[in-house]
């Protein structure tokens, strides 16, 4: 697994991550998710809420691609991983409370990313190059 540093981890709780998804046509779905957020140190997951497109490719076993920019500081992060599904364990009765206490949709299911590769997605001569790998 690679490691979340503290950076990224600030940078993630400050900028709004999209997803990436196929589906068994090879069609790509793209998505912002305003509810990303770092597990812990190897982990990130977010609400899924809509239940859609994103959600469909991912029960079909679709690889999840996740991408964190800010246009301001031109710098991002992507990250790739395995997913785990979780809809009837401690993770997601846990967000369960805080989409319960934030006032917002209760999630279909939690999505979470065991992150194998970060790529730095900064403008310049680094962008795409591989930060930390399995």
């Amino acid at each position: 697994m690679a490691l979340l540093t503290a950076e990224m981890k600030d940078f993630i709780a400050n900028n709004l991550g999209w997803v990436a998804t196929i589906d068994k046509d090879g069609q790509l779905d793209l998505g912002p998710k305003m509810s990303l957020f770092v597990l812990d140190d190897g982990h990130i997951a977010y609400h899924e809420r809509t239940a859609g497109k994103t959600y469909e490719n991912l029960k079909a076993g679709s690889p999840l691609v996740i991408a964190f920019a800010n246009l301001a500081e031109k710098k991002g992060y992507r990250f790739r991983g395995t997913v785990t599904l979780h809809s009837d364990d401690a993770i997601y009765e846990a967000q369960v409370k805080v989409a319960e206490e934030k006032g917002t949709k209760k999630p279909a299911v939690i999505p979470v990313l065991e992150v194998t590769e970060i790529q730095d997605l900064t403008s310049g001569a680094t962008a795409g190059t591989t930060i930390a790998k399995d």
